[in-house]
C-alpha cells in the first residue's frame, strides 16, 4: 500500500526547547503503527508535530502527498488527519450523544452515530449520561468515537490505553481491530508494547526526540531483548 504519512526530517521545539531532532517514520495505507519509548522520548511531541500544534516545527510531513508544515491545526484536520489526546477532551457536562454531535464534520466519509454505536456498543447503552459518569474506559471510546464523526482517516491516538483495566484495554484492542479492518489508517502512541503488539503492523522506536529503530510486528518476537533493553522494561 502507498505511504499515507511520511515524516522526513522532522524538528520541533516548544519556546527554546528542541525536542524532535529529525524524526523519519512512514505509515501505510490502511496500516496501524505505533511509536513506542520511554516517558520524554519524543512520542506524544511527534504526534502533537504532525498536528500543527506542536509549537515551531521544521522538516516535512507529508499526508496523502500534501505537505503538512506551514499550515494550521485546523486546515490539517480538514484534509483528513483526526487527533486523540491522551487527556481525552471529554466535556463533562454534556451527554455521550450530545459529545458525539459536537464537533461537526470536517470532510466527507464521517461515520454516523448508528455505525459508531454498532463499533461501541457501550456508548449506545451510555448514550444519555454525562461525561462526569463516565469510566475511564468509556471516555477513551467516546473520545476515539467523537474523530470518527469528522470524516478523518488517518487517527493519531496518544496512549488510549493508559490507566485502564486489562479488560476495557482488550475492548480498546477490538476496537482498534475493527477501525482498521474498515480502512482508517492509525499512527498510535503506547507504553504497553505487549498490547501494541496484538494491534500494530509496524513499531517505531523513539529515542531522544529520533526515531532509532523500526521493528514490524511479525518480528516482535525475535526482537523482544532488544525492546526490552529500549523501553527499560
Amino acid at each position: 500500500m502507498p505511504d499515507l504519512l511520511a515524516v522526513d526530517g522532522l524538528h520541533a521545539w516548544y519556546g527554546e526547547s528542541h525536542v524532535l531532532h529529525g524524526v523519519d517514520f512512514v505509515v501505510r495505507q490502511g496500516e496501524l503503527a505505533t511509536l513506542l519509548g520511554r516517558n520524554g522520548a519524543g512520542k506524544t511531541t511527534t504526534l502533537r508535530a504532525i498536528m500543527g500544534i506542536a509549537g515551531r516545527r521544521r522538516g516535512s510531513v507529508r499526508f496523502a502527498g500534501a505537505e503538512l508544515i506551514g499550515l494550521p491545526s485546523n486546515r490539517i484536520a480538514r484534509m483528513g488527519v483526526g487527533y486523540c489526546p491522551e487527556e481525552r477532551g471529554v466535556f463533562a457536562s454534556l451527554s455521550v450523544e450530545e459529545n458525539l454531535l459536537l464537533p461537526p464534520p470536517v470532510r466527507p466519509g464521517g461515520l454516523s452515530l448508528d455505525e459508531i454505536y454498532t463499533i461501541f456498543p457501550n456508548l449506545l447503552d451510555r448514550r444519555r449520561s454525562q461525561g462526569t459518569k463516565l469510566s475511564g474506559g468509556e471516555q477513551q471510546m467516546l473520545a476515539i468515537a467523537r474523530i470518527l464523526r469528522t470524516g478523518a482517516t488517518l487517527l493519531l491516538l496518544d496512549e488510549p490505553t493508559e490507566g485502564l483495566a486489562p479488560v476495557i484495554v482488550q475492548q480498546i484492542g477490538a476496537v482498534l481491530r475493527s477501525l482498521k479492518e474498515r480502512g482508517f489508517t492509525m499512527l498510535l502512541v503506547e507504553q504497553n508494547f505487549r498490547f501494541a503488539a496484538t494491534v500494530a503492523d509496524r513499531h517505531y522506536i523513539v529515542e531522544h526526540g529520533r526515531v532509532i529503530d523500526a521493528i514490524d510486528n511479525a518480528a516482535l518476537a525475535a526482537n523482544e531483548a532488544k525492546l526490552h533493553d529500549y523501553l527499560g522494561v
